[in-house]
């Protein structure tokens, strides 16, 4: 797809970003086959923060049984994970296996694509899952839970979306491949909505969370072009999980 692409976003959209990173059931609908789905990545951290929003209600029932911060910690990862079908985290193990299991990009490629999962995918899922745990539990310790949670869903999203756009497909097959690239307008749109957002959220220290997750997509697309020459959508889903923990840590050093 034209990587200059301007179509104008559509409220459809959002169910076609919602159909794509989670697993909520969703009513039927009439959908434009002609339109293709990567034109709904402005709306991904909308996806997120319904994804974020049912997670932070998991945890304010565990808060109300008076469960302890660890505890709700726990419930909200497993929320955010369950609801999304775990496709970030699965991203997460495959690029980190590829990444430094192959050593050229054609080997690379075929260990992501390889349904099983290595040492490396082992340590980056649990590396993953403990540092987000250890914010998570820190922030509801102080007392936070809806705006850190919301914030990070979307704006993590939105990386997503940035990277379909600056990195080509690393494969001519696959789920990103299938979706296409959204060209300019969707993740400009997707930025704005995370920024505002961060910015709602946290005041004018939000611009950190932004400046940071910039910082972060840029790494990730780095070593992505480096290791595969492209993104795929493991590299999607690994990009928003590495996104979601260094926004985690910002939050609670700006906060705690």
């Amino acid at each position: 797809m034209d990587n200059t692409d301007t179509t104008p976003a559509k409220p459809e959209d959002i169910w076609v970003a919602l159909g794509l990173l989670t697993r909520l059931p969703l009513p039927a609908r009439d959908w434009d086959n002609a339109r293709p789905a990567a034109l709904a990545a402005w709306a991904y951290p909308l996806a997120g923060f319904i994804v974020g929003a049912v997670a932070c209600l998991l945890g304010s029932l565990a808060q109300a049984f008076g469960l302890p911060p660890g505890m709700v910690a726990a419930l909200v990862l497993l929320g955010l994970t369950l609801l999304t079908g775990a496709m970030h985290e699965d991203g997460l193990a495959d690029t980190a296996d590829g990444f430094w299991g192959g050593a050229t990009p054609a080997r690379r490629l075929e260990i992501m694509k390889d349904s099983h999962i290595g040492a490396y995918g082992v340590i980056a899922l649990i590396t993953g899952f403990a540092l987000r745990w250890s914010a998570l539990t820190a922030l509801l310790s102080a007392g936070w839970l809806w705006t850190p949670i919301l914030v990070t869903a979307m704006t993590s999203r939105a990386a997503m979306a940035y990277m379909m756009n600056i990195l080509p497909n690393a494969r001519a097959s696959g789920l990103s491949s299938l979706t296409g690239r959204p060209g300019k307008t969707g993740p400009r749109i997707a930025a704005a909505i995370a920024a505002a957002g961060a910015i709602l959220g946290f005041g004018l220290s939000g611009i950190w969370l932004l400046i940071i997750a910039g910082a972060t997509l840029l790494g990730c697309a780095a070593l992505a072009r480096q290791k595969i020459g492209g993104q795929t959508g493991d590299i999607l889903g690994a990009t928003q999980q590495v996104t979601e923990i260094t926004l985690l840590a910002t939050v609670c050093t700006l906060v705690l």
